[in-house]
């Protein structure tokens, strides 16, 4: 992490990722073919509705194509080059296999510039190859993996996340979350082995409103703070507490700090072995 200068109070404490040193410094424009607009909803719906709080705004980003399908498989590819995307936590790659073809994906951790991989059911146990999960050993860290076989990657792909492999059982393979949850997944589903790149994101440092607001964050709003009419926490003489037991959403469903918010009869609860732990405030 690379940590600025404090030449003013709003750039004091922030830190940035030091892009420089896992970047390629030689391309500085995507691949045209891959790329396109996308519009910014200022997430509102077809109604002008809000539908997720305190979002809008931010600067004009080009939207990647993601690879998240690998339907290329026994083709050997090799890693062209390593760029950020706006759009997303990880770096990603610019890959190009042994037809041609180039596709953009996670660029995987540790990986580089030059560096091969391939997507095969016998492929070798190494960062950045792609298999089912019946042929991953019982403790590899994988990411990009398919919920349903052939259904593309859903799983472990925002920054420095990954999912370890705990056990083999018939039809399925136990996976261990990074919230420690485990749960079920077909053996053959497909998965990559390793970790996505970019594991310092979790210690970036905003440092101040305005680089939130070209993030497209818009500022948040204290429930306390509000009229009653707007949130269950809302009114009271002077700065009062939540008033409440248990806390809510602003429409009164439970929310956080220890609490149970998934739904009981959610599709996925037969899949689910063990769920992750709440632990209880002091």
């Amino acid at each position: 992490m690379k940590r600025l200068k404090p030449t003013s109070n709003g750039v004091r404490d922030m830190t940035v990722v030091e892009y420089n040193k896992f970047l390629t410094s030689n391309k500085s424009k995507p691949h045209k073919a891959l790329t396109k607009g996308k519009k910014n909803t200022s997430a509102r719906n077809h109604s002008g509705r809000i539908t997720s709080r305190f979002r809008g705004g931010g600067n004009k980003k080009l939207f990647r194509d993601i690879d998240f399908k690998f339907e290329k498989k026994d083709i050997p590819a090799k890693i062209e080059t390593i760029e950020y995307d706006p759009y997303r936590t990880a770096f990603i790659s610019l890959v190009v296999y042994a037809d041609g073809e180039r596709r953009y994906i996670l660029t995987p951790k540790n990986m580089k510039e030059g560096d091969t991989f391939v997507i095969s059911e016998k492929a070798e146990i190494k960062t950045g190859n792609r298999m089912k999960l019946k042929h991953i050993p019982v403790g590899t860290f994988v990411h990009n993996v398919e919920v349903k076989p052939e259904g593309g990657a859903k799983l472990a792909r925002s920054a420095g996340s990954a999912v370890e492999v705990a056990a083999l059982d018939g039809r399925y393979v136990h996976l261990k979350m990074p919230s420690r949850e485990v749960r079920k997944v077909l053996a053959e589903a497909f998965a990559t082995v390793g970790e996505v790149s970019n594991s310092d994101h979790k210690l970036t440092k905003i440092g101040k409103a305005g680089r939130a607001r070209h993030m497209g964050r818009r500022p948040k709003v204290r429930g306390s703070a509000m009229n009653p009419v707007d949130h269950p926490y809302g009114g009271g003489e002077g700065r009062g507490g939540v008033g409440m037991r248990r806390l809510k959403t602003k429409w009164g469903k439970p929310s956080g700090k220890g609490q149970k918010t998934r739904r009981p009869k959610k599709y996925s609860n037969a899949l689910v072995v063990r769920h992750r732990n709440y632990k209880k405030r002091k």
